[in-house]
């Protein structure tokens, strides 16, 4: 089980270093740690059948191919939105989200992105808080796709309205919430909101995996490392802990933390 878990995250690694889009495959990696028996390769053959179920219907007029792919997804398909149980890590994993038709913003616009792209339309993220979005990298085409509801067409105030709906009528929005989301920033998205699921379930083994992924995407974002060592440290792997530590330390001097770090350091090195 340890071979196959190294080789999905070697397999992460090379992914994310290449300059080709592999959105998909990349995040069908931490699920072959909860899925051992997974074939990453079946899932994306899964995504050419949707894309080659919908080809026959789309259009030149942009409106109409995202129709058609809506219709099947959500018609056809039976895609939807988990609103029971939007915290549950099914909804995360890409395997998962395509076998049950069940997902969160950010999954089910993964499925509308991949879809999109093997019908050679192009779109691209929105990583609006709260909720996750898709738009259409279309010139003079400014529309935005909300996965989570149906395929549904909004307008930058209809993304607005979700915004307030989410943080308030008094939340101050920025334009720069509908910016395009880079892959990697999606990927870290994905990551960070299996992270906090598995902190909430006090699920430290699974926090682990997903905090070993974030630190192979962002290898430089010194709160990962700290959280990281904290993990180790509840799970008694006190060099490991102390190594992650050490690196936050290291890379954040002036961090608001920093006593409590160096104290818990102290302690480690007291237990060593």
């Amino acid at each position: 089980m340890t071979l196959r878990f190294s080789q999905a995250r070697q397999q992460f690694r090379q992914l994310i270093a290449q300059p080709t889009r592999n959105l998909a495959a990349a995040a069908l990696c931490p699920a072959q740690e909860i899925y051992p028996e997974l074939d990453p390769a079946e899932i994306l053959q899964q995504l050419d059948a949707i894309a080659t179920a919908i080809r026959p219907n789309i259009s030149t007029y942009p409106l109409k191919t995202i129709q058609a792919i809506n219709h099947y997804l959500y018609r056809e398909l039976g895609f939807r939105g988990n609103q029971m149980e939007y915290y549950d890590p099914d909804n995360s994993y890409l395997n998962r989200v395509l076998e049950r038709r069940l997902g969160i913003p950010i999954t089910l616009a993964l499925v509308y992105l991949e879809v999109a792209q093997r019908l050679d339309f192009p779109m691209i993220g929105v990583g609006m808080p709260g909720h996750f979005l898709a738009r259409p990298t279309i010139e003079e085409m400014e529309v935005y796709i909300d996965p989570f509801n149906q395929g549904e067409v909004l307008f930058t105030t209809d993304c607005q309205a979700i915004f307030h709906r989410l943080y308030g009528d008094n939340a101050a929005w920025s334009s720069h919430y509908l910016a395009p989301i880079t892959d990697k920033s999606l990927l870290a998205r994905l990551l960070n909101n299996l992270k906090l699921i598995y902190l909430n379930r006090r699920d430290l083994t699974n926090t682990l995996m997903i905090l070993d992924y974030l630190l192979l995407l962002l290898p430089n974002e010194p709160s990962n490392s700290r959280d990281r060592g904290l993990v180790h440290y509840q799970l008694q792997n006190l060099l490991a802990a102390r190594s992650d530590l050490e690196t936050y330390l290291t890379h954040s001097p002036m961090a608001p933390d920093r006593d409590q770090i160096s104290q818990l350091l102290d302690n480690i090195t007291d237990n060593l």
